[in-house]
C-alpha cells in the first residue's frame, strides 16, 4: 500500500473493503516498512501512542530495512485510513502494506 497515483480513489476502495470484511470496532494490523532509522521507527510508534497498540519491529536480514507491525483496536474504517494518512504524511519513505 505505498502511495498510489490516485490515493483518494485507493482510500475509498480500502474503506469499502474494510466495511465489508469486519465488524467495527475491531483489531486491525498495520504493517509498515522503513529504512532502519531509530528516529523513523520511534515516530511511527508515537503516532499509535495511547491507543493500546501492540508494536513489533523486525530488521531485515541485512539490516537495511525494518518492518513495523502494529496491532491496535480501531473504531471504524475512517480511523484506520486516517492513521495510514498520518503515517504517510509524517514519515518520509515509509511503505505501507
Amino acid at each position: 500500500m505505498s502511495t498510489p497515483p490516485n490515493s483518494e480513489e485507493f482510500y475509498k476502495k480500502l474503506k469499502g473493503q474494510l466495511q465489508d470484511t469486519a465488524l467495527w470496532p475491531t483489531e486491525y494490523l498495520y504493517k509498515f516498512i522503513v529504512l532502519t532509522d531509530k528516529e523513523k521507527i520511534l515516530n511511527i510508534e508515537s503516532i499509535f501512542n495511547h491507543l493500546g497498540a501492540v508494536i513489533e519491529t523486525k530488521e531485515s536480514k541485512n539490516g537495511k530495512y525494518t518492518s513495523v507491525s502494529i496491532n491496535v483496536r480501531m473504531k471504524n474504517p475512517d480511523a484506520v485510513i486516517n492513521k495510514y494518512k498520518e503515517v504517510a504524511e509524517k514519515i518520509e519513505g515509509v511503505i505501507s502494506l
